[in-house]
């Protein structure tokens, strides 16, 4: 393995990332198949399966953990003015976990339930740009609500989580760094109400209240106070309540804001549709956070691409650009380009129509 590089190691394991390779013996053949494309493309030599399923197992993730964190930094730089659907200067993210099924006989080590495995990605996405900037994998018997203490806060800036995040000696910790959370309300919450705002109701607010918790426990571990904002949708007549520690935010942008959450599900849907993250080249905890952290690493690169070329084509349409001309000589922003293909056709004189209606 000693021959095998880590950009060896990354070539590969991209490739099978853009092109959907089903396993290590499907990866060894189409590699095999290039030839002399193998070299031109960044590989010192033909990549076997054996070599590639060593280093999955034995080379650390922290390097591909690492390497992905370099990629992130550049792209946030990149999106930092991006909109979001919020007019808002400050940083927002959100925050939630997507849970990876797995076979308990081939990954003993992520027990989930009794006869059932499974992994959670932590994520924390940066919404200017949709970009992933804190992940942790963890056996799915985790509870998410403990990610909050590995989580880095930033000063200004606002985290949106769903209910099950409610732990309020956790997010006494956002006070107390100067940062500010929103998080979605349980119906069973005991307060006392301490002042009232007026709202337009015509826009779905129904209360915007300064409220202190009179729980036994939760009024020791958050004994501030805490704002309360309640929204009925329209459209499906569903009430929310939203409890956060930002006092200067406008009530319709709390609703809002949260509102803006489902981002973080949509990258969880669209990483596991169009990457390899539900089906894993190797069964150890090391082989699986290896090939999530390259994952991200692939979505990110595709996000740096797209923002850097200044393409308008969406973040899937340039991944299954990539995905058929990564071995061709095409320059990159040639191949991505949307192209008419009408002028295209017309265009050759000697080129016979098939069809002519």
């Amino acid at each position: 393995m000693h021959s095998f590089s880590c950009m060896d190691q990354f070539l590969a394991m991209a490739f099978a990332q853009l092109t959907g390779r089903e396993g290590l013996r499907d990866i060894e053949t189409c590699l095999a198949a290039l030839g002399p494309k193998l070299y031109h493309a960044g590989f010192r030599g033909p990549v076997a399966r054996s070599t590639l399923a060593d280093a999955n197992e034995r080379r650390d993730w922290r390097i591909w953990a690492d390497f992905a964190q370099t990629l992130i930094r550049r792209a946030r730089k990149l999106y930092l003015h991006e909109e979001f659907g919020v007019q808002l200067s400050n940083t927002v993210y959100a925050f939630d976990s997507t849970t990876i099924d797995l076979c308990l006989s081939l990954f003993p080590w992520a027990r989930f339930r009794r006869h059932k495995a499974a992994v959670k990605a932590h994520t924390l996405l940066d919404l200017r740009g949709g970009i992933p900037c804190f992940v942790r994998v963890t056996a799915g018997n985790v509870n998410d609500v403990r990610l909050l203490d590995e989580l880095p806060l930033e000063p200004g800036a606002y985290y949106v989580m769903d209910r099950g995040y409610i732990d309020f000696a956790r997010l006494h910790r956002f006070a107390d760094e100067a940062a500010f959370f929103l998080v979605r309300g349980k119906r069973a919450l005991d307060f006392t109400r301490q002042l009232s705002r007026p709202v337009d109701k015509c826009t779905g607010l129904r209360c915007d209240q300064t409220i202190s918790l009179d729980g036994p426990k939760s009024s020791l571990l958050y004994p501030q106070p805490l704002r309360r904002v309640t929204y009925t949708d329209a459209q499906t007549g569903k009430r929310f309540v939203f409890l956060t520690n930002s006092f200067t935010l406008p009530a319709l942008a709390v609703a809002q804001l949260y509102r803006c959450r489902w981002q973080v599900e949509l990258f969880f849907k669209w990483i596991k549709q169009h990457l390899r993250i539900k089906a894993f080249y190797g069964t150890s905890e090391n082989a699986v956070k290896t090939q999530i952290w390259i994952a991200v690493s692939i979505y990110v690169l595709v996000a740096i691409v797209r923002k850097r070329l200044g393409l308008q084509a969406s973040l899937y349409q340039v991944l299954q650009i990539l995905s058929v001309t990564l071995f061709e000589k095409t320059p990159i922003l040639q191949a991505l380009q949307a192209s008419n293909s009408d002028s295209d056709l017309f265009d050759i004189d000697n080129q016979l129509i098939l069809f002519d209606f």
